[in-house]
């Protein structure tokens, strides 16, 4: 089995992008989503989205609602 610090060595010579890859692969296997919380999202921004197809939401522009939330 390869050492963690070979790894590391073998990581830094990647080019960003491949880097980038792979923090990412490992920050996701850290963080695995729970699969019924998965649903739970899905279903609410499907019933989110039929509400607004059906009028009764209104959507709001990116820059009006990132102002809201500005420091």
């Amino acid at each position: 089995m390869v050492s963690v610090d070979e790894l590391v060595l073998k990581a830094i010579d990647l080019d960003p992008k491949e880097r980038i890859l792979l923090v990412e692969a490992i920050l996701y296997s850290l963080d695995k989503p729970d699969p019924e919380i998965e649903k739970s999202w899905i279903a609410e921004s499907e019933a989110r989205y039929d509400a607004f197809k059906r009028g009764e939401l209104q959507a709001e522009e990116w820059d009006e609602i990132r102002k809201r939330y500005e420091r």
